[in-house]
């Protein structure tokens, strides 16, 4: 390839083994000897346990674990926020289980049939206690002695003057929403190999991580082994979605169980079942609202009460408050606001634990606040697209200083907006919504949302939950190998975002080498420098900026070296398509593998001040982040007898930045949409009053399918971040706007209040009959505005 690779949707290196199912996943991991794990989880929500007997399962051969043979380890996530709660999580339930699917004890067999038929042997006697399901539910049975309240972390952001703004606004919108809990569920289900060699006493965990060095930090610290002798190993990942952020019980437990078996491998594949009951939730929010306009549409003040269930147990490392404090820190959005009170707090349930998951808290807060600003504009007799116009952060604002003290850098809403406004064809909707009044067709609807999304989190911006450490830099090591080639050791994990590719990309850009020339090694803890991991849409940012600076100072040592043995200043060098070059002079020339040749192997040649191999290693902190700009629109068509809904047009238009591989940032703009639309129409956890989940298999819970995402307009607005590359995150701001976009659209269509999600049918035919019913209060018509 000649010429820079970067911003060029260049074959990707991962797919020819992808889509050749020549893949590397933990599930295809086989090793001699291998044993088989299997859980038995409790069926009971919260109970005591009276007594557990193993003594079956061990006459019928089978290896059993408990809590007491694993020496009691006990997780604990760790916040210093001075209301936080800390709980433990033992890697099995001991003394008591907080809700269904626990794990309580682990049986080890030749294959997992066996594990399975073991498990069935282990008699265990649960006495039950009341339960707790939601979390706003007042006088609820204590989850954990600690927090008898159930509250596990409250905090208030506080800027203005919040009471006395709203006791003067020209119109006070008052609303209580609540959205829906649901589940990662990607492709591949939680996975772990665990592999103990008593020789040296080191630990090899093959897991399905997004976060391996995060995995190793703890795991040696719980099993008490030196850090250098775990080795955490993530290999091809079928999709993570920030539920596998997180540091299991089971994964604890696998690891702790290896330790017992030197030399066996042990390995455990969790099934759909499993995943639905044990592996963490997220989005179960409550939302007591209070906002203050001018008359004009301003926004003016805001104050709210925001209630999440974080379930059983607070989750390592992220803590109980990843999405209280998100939902919280962002929840003003991309609208200028001075005056701001809310109240956050994370409460504790006899539910699966939750965790972070794609867009964190904000598909619920974005919902919150577009639902907000429709309600104004529909009073006051503007349409929505007016009222974001009125308040959204611009250009001119930037950097703009949220009220929750977050610092926006990126301001180009607007924009995003008319864009999106012309890629769905807004006018021409409006016209057939018009025709549509009165004929008996089907109402269409129209839904906007604006949001920002935090990305590339630096050690600043990501100070909020105040965990013992700060997920701010990244490392990578770039490398020229004698015969030329470069191979790049980086902290970044893949979970199917390509990052072999992009990353080779960055590389190959940077020192001036082919494309096809650079090899990528990550998921390795073994193999390369410290790195977090996949989450808040931060390796673009990150480790994309780790990759370029020492990918530069790789050139710059390969220039200084090519200098020497061409007796010129390296200022008048340059490197292309791995060549230097004297500038200006076109045949002076000496190739990269000449060049890495002397560097290794003829050490004769070097010039004097110069030290033999060539490679570097650089760290990237960018301290704050960068935020990403985006703006979805979109048309649906309800049936008013079944409560149906059909999108029929959905557009959306983000700030990215730079695109360094655009076909990689359409897909994952089109992917995290496909997953925000699952949840704002189908997807949907629902436990009953016992704590038991109702829809614990993929018949109850519903997932769209191709059949159900509409085609998708995606656009851009490239305006380069302040990081070395001028990227921003992309990875989770399609999953922000759908709930937002298709509960206003469904409420344009047919002149009701949406409050809850998922958009079921029976939720929407529910509040279109509702809406009937209370026709002389205040109906609204089709447009945003009231009919009086």
């Amino acid at each position: 390839m000649n010429g820079s690779p970067l911003g060029t949707s260049v074959p990707r290196k991962e797919d020819r083994r992808l889509v050749t199912g020549r893949g590397r996943f933990v599930g295809d991991l086989q090793l001699p000897r291998m044993r088989h794990v299997a859980f038995v989880r409790s069926p009971v929500a919260h109970a005591r346990i009276v007594s557990l007997d193993a003594g079956p399962a061990r006459e019928a051969g089978y290896r059993v674990f408990t809590q007491a043979d694993l020496g009691g380890i006990v997780l604990r996530a760790q916040s210093a926020l001075p209301s936080y709660v800390e709980t433990g999580q033992p890697a099995l339930a001991e003394g008591k289980v907080r809700f269904a699917g626990e794990p309580v004890a682990a049986v080890v067999a030749a294959d997992r049939y066996r594990a399975e038929d073991g498990a069935e042997l282990v008699d265990v006697d649960y006495a039950t206690l009341p339960p707790v399901t939601v979390a706003w539910d007042a006088g609820a049975a204590a989850v954990h002695d600690e927090a008898p309240d159930n509250v596990l972390l409250e905090r208030t952001f506080d800027a203005g003057d919040v009471d006395g703004v709203l006791a003067g606004a020209h119109l006070t919108v008052e609303r209580e929403l609540v959205t829906n809990r649901h589940a990662g569920n990607p492709m591949e289900c939680r996975a772990g190999v665990a592999l103990f060699d008593p020789a040296d006493r080191r630990l090899t965990f093959w897991s399905g991580t997004q976060v391996p060095h995060l995995v190793r930090n703890m795991i040696a610290e719980l099993l008490g082994l030196s850090e250098g002798n775990v080795r955490v190993v993530a290999p091809d990942v079928g999709g993570g979605f920030g539920v596998k952020a997180v540091l299991y019980p089971e994964d604890v437990a696998l690891c702790a169980i290896a330790l017992q078996l030197p030399g066996t491998p042990v390995k455990w594949v969790e099934d759909r079942v499993e995943h639905l009951a044990a592996a963490t939730h997220a989005r179960d929010h409550r939302y007591l609202l209070t906002a203050g306009f001018a008359a004009d549409g301003t926004l003016l003040a805001l104050r709210a009460d925001v209630t999440c269930n974080v379930g059983a147990y607070s989750v390592y490392p992220w803590t109980a408050g990843i999405e209280p404090l998100m939902a919280g820190g962002l929840l003003t959005g991309p609208y200028k606001l001075e005056h701001y009170r809310a109240t956050v707090r994370g409460v504790a349930t006899n539910t699966a634990p939750s965790g972070p998951y794609r867009g964190v808290a904000r598909p619920a807060s974005v919902f919150a606040m577009e639902t907000l600003l429709d309600d104004a504009a529909a009073r006051l007799g503007m349409t929505g697209v007016d009222i974001r116009r009125r308040n959204v952060i611009r250009p001119e604002d930037i950097p703009y200083r949220m009220p929750s003290r977050l610092v926006d850098d990126s301001g180009h809403y607007d924009e995003c907006l008319t864009k999106a406004l012309d890629a769905v064809g807004y006018d021409e909707l409006r016209a057939e919504q018009q025709r549509r009044r009165g004929t008996g067709e089907s109402p269409i609807g129209i839904g906007f949302a604006c949001y920002n999304e935090l990305t590339g989190l630096g050690r600043a911006a990501s100070a909020g939950p105040r965990m013992p450490f700060r997920t701010g830099h990244d490392a990578c090591t770039v490398r020229v190998n004698p015969d030329g080639r470069v191979t790049v050791f980086s902290g970044v994990t893949s979970q199917g975002q390509g990052l072999e590719t992009t990353v080779a990309q960055i590389v190959a850009d940077a020192l001036g080498v082919r494309y096809d020339d650079v090899d990528v090694r990550i998921g390795d803890t073994d193999a390369s420098l410290w790195g977090f991991g996949a989450f808040s849409s931060r390796q673009a940012v990150i480790g994309g900026g780790a990759a370029h600076r020492s990918a530069l100072a790789a050139r710059s040592k390969v220039l200084r070296l090519a200098a020497g043995l061409l007796e010129v200043d390296p200022a008048d060098l340059q490197i292309e398509d791995g060549v230097v070059a004297v500038v200006g002079s076109p045949d002076t020339t000496i190739g990269l593998p000449e060049v890495a040749r002397v560097a290794y192997l003829e050490s004769n040649r070097l010039p004097d001040g110069i030290e033999p191999g060539l490679e570097a290693t650089e760290f990237y902190d960018p301290v704050r982040g960068a935020f990403a700009a985006g703006a979805q629109v979109a048309a649906v068509e309800v049936d008013r007898t079944t409560g149906a809904v059909r999108i029929l047009r959905y557009a959306c238009v983000e700030d990215a930045g730079r695109a360094m591989h655009p076909q990689i940032v359409d897909g994952q703009i089109a992917g995290s949409i496909a997953q925000g639309i699952g949840g704002a129409l189908y997807e949907h956890l629902v436990y009953d009053a016992d704590g038991n989940l109702s829809t614990g298999t993929l018949l109850d819970y519903l997932m769209p399918t191709s059949a159900e995402i509409p085609e998708l307009t995606i656009g851009h607005v490239a305006r380069p971040a302040a990081n070395p590359l001028g990227v921003r995150g992309v990875g989770e701001g399609g999953t922000l706007g759908p709930n937002a976009v298709l509960a206003g659209a469904v409420s344009d269509a047919l002149g009701v209040r949406i409050d809850e999600l998922p958009l079921s049918p029976s939720v929407v035919w529910t509040a279109a009959r509702r809406a009937a019913e209370d026709a002389g209060k205040t109906p609204v018509e089709p447009g945003g505005r009231h009919s009086d």
